[in-house]
């Protein structure tokens, strides 16, 4: 389920963080370009130091998508009755196509004049991470619960011969290794962007060089006419 305006679409149209206690978590959003021009767009946030976004700002090629991913920083305390009153805002407006989506100008989402820039509004939502199994079906649920309990039981077999210090250090880097993940994620994306990018700088290089060497052709041959008929022997 998404949700948007004339420019771009956003889906899923809520942030769902499954929410733990001193652990990030993370969220995907895609933002689709509904139109034949390029379109920047920003993230805002209610409540900044809680939440990274990458990448806050971008353009989005005609037709084309971006995604973003929004981390909630780990929190030491549950919100009261896991309610979340933090709000996104996504801004976007139209741009040239020259408009470098690294270095958007300052005043690009600047409310002057003709300019029309879009604002869409997102909530963020909490879930408790038993609550990411609802919505499966019976058999499924059956195999995750019977493989759970296989894990649950080879896992209590293992902790029991681990010191406090030693657990924690398990911990500690499952929490790493999910974070390296996520970012190896991202990365991908960024070099999937970065490819675009190159790809199309070549285009326009390799379009500048063939009309400096026709119009170099061009030349020489209009030279080499000129002194073949100022050469010929008049009449």
């Amino acid at each position: 389920m998404g949700g948007g305006g004339q420019l771009i679409s956003v889906y899923p149209e809520e942030l769902t963080f499954e929410f733990e206690l001193d652990r990030p978590s993370y969220c995907n959003l895609k933002i689709v370009n509904n139109t034949e021009h390029h379109v920047a767009f920003k993230v805002k946030t209610t409540s900044p130091r809680k939440y990274f976004v990458r990448p806050n700002t971008s353009v989005v090629q005609p037709w084309d998508s971006s995604t973003i991913t929004v981390t909630l920083q780990a929190q030491n305390e549950y919100p009261p009755d896991m309610q979340c009153k933090d709000k996104f805002l996504l801004q976007s407006t139209k741009v040239p196509q020259s408009t470098d989506m690294d270095e958007l100008p300052p005043d690009t989402f600047n409310k002057d004049g003709d300019k029309v820039i879009e604002e869409l509004k997102l909530r963020v939502v909490y879930m408790a991470p038993s609550q990411s199994s609802h919505g499966n079906s019976e058999e499924d649920s059956g195999l995750t619960s019977s493989r759970s309990l296989e894990q649950c039981s080879d896992n209590l077999s293992m902790l029991k011969n681990l010191s406090i210090e030693e657990i924690q250090t398990v911990h500690h880097l499952k929490d790493e290794r999910d974070a390296i993940l996520q970012q190896n994620q991202q990365l991908q994306r960024e070099l999937d962007v970065l490819k675009r990018r190159r790809n199309r700088k070549r285009d326009a290089g390799f379009s500048l060089t063939f009309t400096a060497f026709a119009g170099l052709v061009g030349l020489m041959v209009g030279f080499i006419l000129n002194l073949m008929f100022s050469s010929s022997p008049t009449a």
